[in-house]
């Protein structure tokens, strides 16, 4: 490929000059590829985002929970 001094797009597409678009068989496969793929999902799957989103929350907030996570374990053994 010898370089370009344009500043247009070198590459090649297979719509070969016309506009790329689906059709609609591809778009009515995809649909239905969305839809098997969400109900696939299970449970598990929603306890492992929820732990994410708790990880994430605790991470932003590593200072306050060292502190809330040492002043139980302090009460905590104080009651022993």
């Amino acid at each position: 490929m010898t370089p370009s001094t344009s500043n247009q797009p070198c590459w090649d597409t297979a719509s070969q000059s016309t506009p790329a678009a689906a059709s609609a068989l591809k778009r009515h496969a995809l649909s239905e590829h969305l839809v098997d793929c969400g109900a696939r999902r299970s449970r598990l799957d929603d306890l492992q985002g929820g732990a994410d989103r708790v990880r994430q929350a605790l991470t932003a907030r590593v200072v306050t929970t060292v502190l809330v996570l040492s002043l139980l374990l302090g009460a905590s053994w104080l009651l022993v």
